[in-house]
């Protein structure tokens, strides 16, 4: 197994893995590593370690130097560049009218590739605007499309609960999101209230969907008949947050809405089969003529080869499951 250091280019992005070479670097430290696109500051977020082998993309490409100040003054100017850039992109992408919304400019450390990051919906033909960028940044220029998703991770902001975007504070991979999670967790079916800003599922869906599957699944299905400590009832709501449900049980001559603790509510089992009177099937066992005609060789045959037998279009349709 190699000896590697782990690193994140941005705060909540991927774990890459480099191999130190002689530096020993601390968490925490930033550091200059070789990357595809050329050299690249990063953070360390492990330290010095062993990995297997299977957990690193190849090639496993070296840490050059530790961030030294020239880096960190070159890194300050390469933002002031990349603001005017991005201004200047977006001259050309109107004067191109291209259907194309940008998100973000990035040059690398060495100021030798310029990558735009943009966002549409659907393909977009922007050669025409590589040349025009080119002539006037003298460089290499890379644009890449994204996805919502990586739009509100890049821009960041604020979601419905008042807090930082997951995805720009700890989440390094988005994970599927359905509607079906929205449903069982008794949530409004309304886009606009279980969408993020970015327009898609909210990513925290999923936060806490293991533990509502498995407290529904100790739970009575809504409409079955139960028992509960005033008799039975018939299940009308579920909680699985606060692990109740709300049955309705009779009271006098009416009946009456009560919430019981899960714990408290016994199912009601149908009765077994008691099977009698009923014919017993017994197996029907094949003759020796059909043994014998199965397995035999036909004596007039002159050769024998045994063988052997033997977000939302669905949303309508998960709410009317």
């Amino acid at each position: 197994m190699p000896m590697v250091i782990g690193v994140r280019f941005v705060q909540a992005g991927k774990l890459f893995y480099f191999s130190p070479g002689t530096l020993s670097p601390q968490v925490g430290d930033s550091v200059v590593v070789e990357t595809a696109r050329g050299a690249e500051i990063a953070k360390v977020a492990e330290s010095l370690h062993l990995v297997d082998e299977k957990l690193i993309k190849p090639p496993l490409r070296s840490v050059l130097r530790m961030m030294t100040p020239a880096d960190l003054e070159q890194q300050i100017h390469r933002k002031e560049r990349e603001q005017e850039a991005l201004a200047i992109c977006h001259e050309k992408v109107e004067e191109h009218g291209l259907d194309m919304k940008l998100v973000r400019v990035e040059y690398t450390l060495d100021q030798g590739k310029l990558m735009v990051y943009f966002t549409s919906n659907g393909r977009v033909d922007f050669r025409r605007l590589v040349k025009d960028l080119a002539s006037i940044f003298r460089t290499r220029i890379e644009l890449k499309q994204i996805g919502v998703r990586d739009e509100a991770r890049m821009i960041g902001g604020l979601g419905p609960c008042g807090r930082s975007l997951c995805c720009t504070q700890h989440l390094s991979d988005f994970q599927p999101v359905s509607i079906r999670m929205a449903k069982d967790q008794c949530l409004s079916l309304n886009p606009t209230k279980i969408s993020g800003v970015c327009g898609r599922l909210m990513c925290c869906l999923a936060y806490e969907h293991e533990q509502y599957q498995k407290t529904r699944k100790q739970m009575p299905k809504t409409g079955k008949e139960v028992i509960t400590p005033d008799g039975r009832g018939i299940v009308l709501d579920l909680n699985p947050l606060m692990e109740s449900i709300k049955v309705r049980v009779q009271h006098g001559d009416g009946t009456e809405v009560r919430e019981y603790p899960m714990q408290e509510i016994q199912r009601v089992h149908p009765p077994a089969p008691s099977g009698e009177g009923k014919p017993v099937k017994r197996r029907k066992e094949p003759s020796i003529d059909a043994v014998s005609a199965a397995v035999l060789p036909d004596p007039d045959d002159e050769e024998f080869i045994g063988t052997e037998i033997d977000v939302f279009d669905d949303i309508k349709k998960v709410a009317d499951d």
